[in-house]
């Protein structure tokens, strides 16, 4: 007999993957080899019952590929690095992870020897591109198959053929659609449709729980990264952020919606809560004003707007990403020392910082106050030198307005 074709699911245990994993199974006669790339998201309690559910709609296989530390040792960290958030508002959380999980399902497939690779992505998203590119370039030749989105299918109709076979969850179509992550969740549908509204309170996961009206957070970085929170040493950097999205959440921090370009072309609106990014990102930015040079800030500025950008058109494999990194890496050599929040429900404010690198410290002058460095002649010639090219222009150009 013709041994049967493998093929390995990206599943994530929702309705278009488990469709998926049944119809190559039962339609198609492939071997389904089910994968979930977990990134931080799932819980021990989703995994579990993504493991069981896997086999009852007919995989041979199932696995989970944890690369949390992955994806923080090789995106996360830069994002902070950077300060990367997408509009100066979103901080690219679905759009990262995406890249780790597609690159996670074909290493995968390469080390199954996988015929297919198939990812439950729509024809209207961003997720397409993502899977699809990265599974063209990190797994060639292996086929790719989509069937929601080669079928149009309803999630009617994927219901009814699960029921059909006897497979029953339950997969109620919410007024929104959730995606949670280390690095945040996306919110989509229900009101973040209409341009003029936000969400209500009950369609976030995170509210109000705190019982002080205001906490101070001080978060450590050594040269920037995390490595303590309100004076609690972390080894592991994604403790660092669950402590902080911990102690953010309580104040329903993070909340925000964001309108985006999308790869394909169209715009598109998600709404979302993020309080660990939200909260490190600023605290950092705070840091770094304080611990770089203008020139650092300006470059390192420049470089991030576009690394954040590549990682949301899908290139993280484009060539330049590792210098971007490389830059950005060296940027963070002196940015060690404490940020100080002040948090409050729904927002907070940047206190201060206390670095030893801190450049406000020079002993050639206090701004406003003092100046040890120069004295009020070169500071005369200075600012008269500094004026020579308006005075050249305006010299001649006299009846110029501005």
């Amino acid at each position: 007999m013709e041994a049967k074709k493998k093929v390995v699911v990206a599943f994530s245990g929702g309705l278009d993957t488990s469709y998926t994993v049944m119809y190559l199974a039962k339609e198609k006669g492939y071997e389904v080899y089910a994968a979930c790339a977990n990134t931080g998201g799932f819980s021990e309690e989703q995994l579990k019952a993504n493991e069981e559910n896997a086999y009852k709609l007919g995989a041979v296989s199932y696995v989970t590929l944890d690369v949390t530390k992955e994806y923080y040792e090789k995106s996360l960290k830069y994002m902070v690095y950077g300060n990367v958030l997408r509009n100066n508002c979103y901080p690219i959380s679905v759009s990262s992870e995406r890249i780790f999980q597609a690159l996670a399902i074909a290493r995968y497939a390469n080390e199954i020897g996988a015929d297919a690779i198939a990812h439950g992505s729509t024809g209207a998203g961003n997720d397409q591109i993502r899977f699809d590119m990265t599974f063209l370039v990190m797994a060639p030749g292996v086929e790719i198959i989509t069937l929601t989105r080669d079928k149009k299918l309803t999630r009617k109709e994927e219901v009814d053929y699960l029921n059909e076979h006897g497979y029953f969850a339950d997969f109620t179509k919410l007024k929104y659609s959730y995606n949670v992550g280390i690095w945040g969740t996306s919110i989509c549908g229900g009101e973040i449709l209409d341009p003029t509204q936000g969400l209500p309170e009950e369609a976030y996961l995170k509210h109000v729980t705190a019982k002080e009206p205001e906490q101070t957070l001080k978060i450590t970085f050594e040269k920037g990264e995390v490595v303590a929170v309100n004076g609690e040493h972390f080894d592991d950097k994604i403790k660092a952020i669950q402590k902080i999205e911990e102690i953010g959440a309580s104040y329903a921090i993070g909340r925000d919606a964001n309108v985006g370009d999308t790869i394909i072309g169209i715009k598109g609106r998600v709404a979302f809560e993020a309080a660990a990014p939200k909260l490190i990102i600023e605290a950092h930015r705070l840091l770094e004003k304080s611990t770089l040079s203008k020139w650092q800030q300006y470059w390192k500025d420049q470089v991030a707007n576009w690394y954040g950008m590549f990682l949301h058109e899908s290139q993280y494999l484009e060539p330049v990403m590792p210098d971007i990194e490389a830059m950005l890496t060296s940027s963070q050599r002196n940015v060690t020392g404490t940020a100080i929040l002040k948090l409050r429900p729904y927002g907070f404010e940047t206190v201060g910082i206390d670095s030893e690198n801190d450049l406000t410290k020079s002993k050639l002058g206090e701004y406003g106050e003092t100046q040890n460095g120069w004295t009020a002649d070169e500071a005369k010639g200075f600012i008269k030198v500094s004026s020579t090219p308006l005075r050249v222009y305006y010299g001649i150009h006299k009846d110029e307005e501005r």
